[in-house]
């Protein structure tokens, strides 16, 4: 074949994807991945459909199990699916829903005055993408049945007895040949349908796993108040109640609940027709930019910051803010199917408005609360400044010294961030044998000395008077609070590597709350990793093997016998150069766990709780998961 007809373009190579083929072929168009996190959002699809029949007005019930088979039910008790024939394909209208992409009740505002499911994908999308899925619709006082294979029909449409009520019943095997998994996390589900009954008041939503036999019904009557009082339920609140606002107008509907706490990290989670909108949109800028200029407003009329001339920046006055901002809207114009950002541009000024009107009623018919409130933003103003200056003087000082990177810091020689990975290091000892170990061309070294700060209980300007904290700042290259910007980050790999003990766990942790709290988009960009350095090494005979938990410790003492020569490493520190490449270094040998955030809810609260102030809650969590845990000698 010529190179002219090797690059030939006709017809022939027009490829048309019939049906659900396209989804079939590029799944992760249609669900965002195919692995735990697009397993998952099948599941969401499918409770979509349901809570959008709760947004109508006409359910209020939602049952989602987990089958010993691994299929997923949902059943709710919503109109059904309609059943009769549609005009333009000359099948049931259950059929055409089930098997036709854009095909349903929520493109003309009729059926759907309100709907999160708005691509009129999500069930299609779910059947093309599973084994089998089975639908049985209550209606007209029947109960209709159809069973699809890998989104084909297998049976026709049929009526297989009579029924009480209305509603949808579906039954799904996600199809293991596209996921990687198709076990779900029965605190994934169950975070995911605690959030849409907060945002859906009045909605009963049930989760059950017939397996562990484990079940939960969540059921809010103060919906997104109590959302806020959940999430906040660790930390010290500054005023009793949240603050609430909510709002009505040419089917445009505004609801929002925001709470200050005595904690240094801000907490907004912005919702849109129940769709959870990690990435923000047009809602959560209007309710900043009002936060910001009311503060600000009530601030100057009551002359209570002479030496501020500039006023609040957005930062200082959400420190130590949790907010749900939730709206409801016939069109809304999401970012892609995954739906992370709204777009809607009129929405903006409509909460701006509301929110800098309701909440200068609230500061105004409020004094004591409103005077908590100013007090904590000015005092996050005024560390903000001291932080400012720290930065400041450290830049100085650094180009003083003729260097911007600290003196700890073994760098590499690859310049490519892609290609560059750090590892910072608990202690010198185990630093000194990394920087041996290591390779220089693209693994850079940062010993720490003993335990960082707890972030969790300091502010910015505390935490950067930090000479362990300044350094890794530094090292990283992408600044902090106002000045964090991912594009200058200098390594793609973080890698957090501490001993195997109890100790190290606790660095670890508290790395990882420094990471979560103030380079949160470090994490999600998939750049923070920790490493797994091995607890044992045992020999027999010629055969050494390194190990990593007492409980494969045990198992390789079955299986080989009990006259092992068996070191433990007490700490990193312990291992030589070569050691500690061969078993956490080596890219070809280690193991190295991504650091992810699948529910930054209760990320937050696990935080909160490990390395908050308050102890109880600490103390709680300890004894609950203390059979979990393994205690060395």
């Amino acid at each position: 074949m010529s190179d002219n007809e090797s690059n030939e373009y006709t017809a022939e190579q027009i490829q048309v994807l019939e049906g659900l083929d396209a989804v079939k072929k590029r799944p992760a168009m249609f669900i965002g991945s195919t692995d735990s996190y697009g397993l998952h959002h099948l599941v969401y699809e499918v409770v979509d459909n349901s809570v959008d029949e709760a947004l109508a007005g006409v359910c209020t019930e939602i049952n989602v199990s987990i089958n010993k088979d691994n299929s997923i039910t949902v059943i709710d008790n919503g109109r059904g699916i309609p059943v009769d024939i549609h005009e333009k394909y000359g099948k049931p209208a259950l059929e055409v829903v089930m098997t036709v992409l854009h095909a349903g009740g929520k493109f003309d505002n009729k059926a759907y005055k309100v709907s999160g499911g708005l691509h009129g994908v999500g069930v299609s999308v779910v059947n093309a993408l599973s084994c089998f899925l089975e639908v049985e619709v209550r209606l007209n006082g029947h109960r209709y049945f159809q069973r699809y294979e890998y989104g084909i029909p297998v049976t026709p449409l049929k009526v297989i007895g009579e029924a009480e009520g209305t509603g949808t019943t579906v039954r799904f095997l996600a199809d293991g040949s596209i996921f990687k998994t198709i076990e779900y996390n029965y605190d994934i589900l169950s975070q995911h349908l605690r959030e849409l009954a907060f945002l859906n008041k009045g909605l009963r939503i049930s989760l059950s796993e017939e397996v562990t036999g484990s079940s939960h019904t969540f059921y809010y009557e103060g919906g997104i108040r109590s959302f806020v009082k959940h999430i906040n339920r660790n930390k010290v609140p500054l005023h009793p109640k949240p603050i609430y606002i909510a709002y009505e107008k040419e089917g445009i509907f505004i609801e929002i609940a925001m709470q200050y706490n005595e904690t240094f990290t801000e907490n907004l989670f912005s919702f849109a027709n129940s769709i959870n909108t990690s990435e923000g949109g047009t809602h959560l800028s209007g309710f900043k930019s009002a936060l910001t200029r009311c503060i600000n407003d009530y601030i100057r009329k009551n002359n209570l910051a002479r030496d501020m001339e500039e006023g609040l920046s957005g930062d200082d006055v959400r420190e130590g803010l949790t907010a749900v901002i939730s709206v409801k809207l016939p069109s809304p114009q999401f970012e892609g199917q995954t739906k992370t950002k709204l777009g809607n541009s009129e929405v903006k000024g409509i909460v701006e408005s509301v929110v800098n009107e309701r909440l200068t009623t609230y500061l105004e018919e409020n004094p004591a609360d409103a005077r908590k409130i100013m007090d904590k933003c000015l005092l996050a103003a005024r560390a903000r400044a001291a932080a400012r200056k720290a930065r400041e003087l450290t830049r100085r000082k650094s180009a003083l010294e003729g260097n911007s990177l600290p003196g700890k810091l073994a760098d590499c020689q690859e310049k490519d961030p892609i290609l560059s990975e750090l590892f910072l290091v608990e202690g010198a000892s185990a630093g000194g044998s990394a920087k041996e170990g290591r390779d220089r061309k693209n693994q850079a070294i940062l010993p720490l000395r003993g335990k960082i700060l707890n972030v969790e209980k300091a502010r910015l300007d505390k935490m950067l008077r930090n000479v362990e904290i300044q350094t890794m700042i530094t090292a990283l290259g992408c600044g902090i609070g106002e000045e964090f910007d991912i594009a200058k980050v200098r390594y793609h790999k973080i890698i957090i590597m501490a001993d195997a003990d109890v100790d190290g766990s606790h660095i670890r942790t508290l790395f990882l709350t420094f990471f979560f709290r103030y380079m949160r988009p470090l994490i999600e960009a998939g750049f923070v990793f920790v490493a797994q350095p091995p607890l044992y090494k045992i020999k027999k005979g010629k055969h050494e093997e390194y190990l990593f938990t007492d409980r494969d410790l045990a198992e390789r003492m079955k299986e080989l016998g009990e006259e092992l020569v068996i070191q433990r490493f007490k700490g990193l520190g312990e291992m030589n150069p070569e050691q500690l490449w061969e078993t956490t270094m080596d890219p070809e040998k280690r193991t190295l766990l991504k650091v992810k955030i699948e529910d930054a809810i209760r990320a937050d609260e696990l935080f909160t709780i490990l390395m908050g102030v308050k102890v109880a809650p600490r103390k709680h969590f300890i004894l609950t998961h203390a059979k979990e845990a393994t205690i060395d000698a």
